[in-house]
């Protein structure tokens, strides 16, 4: 799933609430947000996305000291939650189609603060997940190995056995701490780009349609 840059995510919620997104008042808001979260940053502070209500607590505490007003606020935070602003990449289907078609399991394991298995039942990609592993729901998040092996209970699967496939270096290399291979791409950025051929070519899976790539 793709990830909202900061301007275009300061520009959804402007325009959810039908103000002015012209770039200038984009960069303002964004340079306001970006200096009250601090360095570290505190909209990614540890543990942020092990509870909903502290995702929540965290960011409006971060607006308000940005100096936003409260529905500016809220129509952030809804766009923050909201996966429709956060759509699949054109080949996700494919490739997972390929994978669940070899028999092999598929667990969705996910740092976030809001439950992601809506947007799989609306792309039509619900049938070929078999966990979901979601940190809000747990109360543990990425790197910390105790969420890669609910996901490994959840599969039934041995670690050695199992591929991480992520696109954050710290966080979801912490499955190699588990003893799990782990694949990490680029961040997806856009929906066109095909990023998980890798992912399919690494477990020996065949994606129909998909470009062959010679052996070296």
């Amino acid at each position: 799933m793709t990830t909202l840059s900061s301007e275009s995510w300061v520009r959804a919620a402007l325009r959810r609430l039908g103000r002015d997104d012209q770039p200038e008042t984009v960069a303002n808001v964004w340079a306001a947000i970006a200096a009250a979260a601090g360095e570290p940053d505190r909209l990614d502070a540890p543990g942020v996305d092990c509870d909903a209500a502290v995702h929540r607590a965290t960011y409006h505490a971060v607006f308000a000291d940005a100096g936003l007003d409260a529905d500016l606020a809220e129509a952030l935070y809804a766009v923050e939650s909201d996966p429709a602003y956060n759509p699949f990449a054109v080949d996700a289907a494919s490739v997972l189609r390929a994978i669940a078609r070899d028999g092999l399991p598929i667990a969705v394991l996910s740092d976030i603060h809001f439950d992601l298995r809506p947007a799989f039942v609306a792309a039509g990609l619900a049938d070929v997940v078999d966990a979901y592993v979601l940190s809000f729901e747990h109360g543990v998040q990425k790197p910390d190995p105790r969420i890669f092996r609910l996901a490994l209970d959840e599969l039934g699967t041995d670690p050695a056995r199992t591929l991480m496939v992520g696109d954050r270096r710290r966080p979801d290399g912490g499955a190699l701490d588990v003893g799990m291979p782990t694949l990490l791409l680029p961040p997806l950025t856009d929906t066109q780009d095909r990023r998980l051929g890798p992912a399919a070519r690494t477990l020996g899976v065949r994606v129909s349609g998909a470009p062959s790539f010679a052996r070296t």
